[in-house]
């Protein structure tokens, strides 16, 4: 049994020296010093020895089984130190050497043209407000005189998140993700300080997904307010925004329309970017208009239940609004070329860094 103790020693020595991870280190040790092992299995057979013959060989497998054990611990301090020496090289870092620069950054395209389209009306006086994105159905439908039965407040359109009267009885109805940043109107005239020449820009949520529309969008809202207050001015307002927006260029059409919060009411269009206003890009049907003009945005007088509703008397005090999408105006700018609404909002940063 010594001889064959000594061939143990031989062996497992032997099996150190190729020995080039922890790993195998570990499946080393277990199968010569392990419960199982190959020490463990020869000393099996000492109860088989005289009892002299038992206490020799027993002192001398306990110094095998030492001496095992220390070369165990020296291979594994010396790949201990060869692991920490090949990190020590792949992660040097020079201290000393200059660091990168991080990559500048830039205003978002909406962010830009919230900012120019701000500027433009506040050279008229226009005072830029924040209004709820999160609102009572009586400041976004009721007191804009749509009534409870309006086509705008069926869920496919608006989003409803809550019954308003169930949070805070006797309130101000449902609470809505505003479509519009018309609820600012009536808020704004409320405050009693007129006149108003009032300018909110928000956010707004609609049911709407398709190359000009997007379910978040930003949208502009004008309010003026006062006595005397007549459409020629509004359209002064308009000529004025657009010369300095679009460049000369492009030009504009208004036509007739209804809308439940001005009487009379018109929509502003403005000839298509894409296209240049025939309707129509390489022979096929313009994507983006579909007819040579979009949609910038409504207008019209503020209707006298609008203005009761915000405490004035409409026989004293006239006003005109006018509203239109952040995003679709700044599509519409020349040069711009933007066939779907909904790229602005991907994070694609091959797009993004354009602007």
């Amino acid at each position: 049994m010594k001889q064959e103790l000594e061939q143990l020693k031989q062996a497992f020595s032997q099996a150190l020296e190729v020995i080039e991870s922890s790993d195998a280190l570990e499946a080393l040790r277990i199968e010569y010093l392990g419960r199982k092992g190959k020490l463990t299995d020869l000393l099996k057979g000492l109860k088989d020895l005289s009892p002299d013959d038992r206490k020799e060989i027993g002192a001398f497998a306990n110094e095998v089984k030492i001496d095992l054990e220390a070369q165990f611990a020296r291979k594994q301090s010396e790949l201990a130190s060869l692991f920490a020496g090949k990190i020590a090289q792949e992660e040097w870092i020079d201290i000393t050497a200059p660091g990168i620069e991080p990559e500048d950054g830039n205003l978002h395209l909406t962010t830009q043209s919230i900012e120019e389209i701000a500027d433009i009306f506040t050279q008229l006086g226009f005072v830029r407000v924040r209004h709820p994105e999160v609102e009572w159905d009586w400041y976004a439908f009721e007191s804009l005189n749509m009534p409870k039965d309006h086509a705008a407040r069926d869920e496919w359109e608006t989003f409803f998140i809550a019954d308003g009267d169930k949070i805070m009885e006797g309130k101000k109805g449902k609470v809505v993700l505003t479509p519009h940043t018309t609820n600012g109107q009536v808020r704004e005239i409320e405050k009693g300080q007129l006149p108003i020449r009032m300018m909110n820009i928000n956010k707004c949520y609609r049911r709407q997904a398709d190359v000009t529309h997007a379910p978040m969008f930003h949208q502009f809202e004008g309010l003026m307010i006062d006595k005397n207050v007549t459409i020629a001015q509004l359209k002064g307002v308009f000529d004025f925004f657009v010369k300095r927006f679009f460049g000369p260029d492009r030009e504009v059409r208004l036509r007739p329309h209804h809308f439940r919060f001005t009487e009379p009411s018109f929509e502003l269009d403005i000839s298509c970017n894409l296209c240049g206003g025939i309707g129509k890009v390489d022979g096929k049907k313009c994507r983006m208009c579909k007819q040579g003009w979009l949609e910038l945005g409504g207008a019209g007088m503020v209707h006298p239940n609008v203005i009761k509703a915000g405490g004035l008397d409409p026989e004293v005090y006239t006003g005109f609004a006018f509203g239109w999408g952040v995003e679709r105006t700044f599509m519409m700018k020349s040069g711009m070329n933007i066939a779907d609404i909904r790229i602005l909002y991907k994070n694609d940063l091959r797009f993004l860094k354009q602007f």
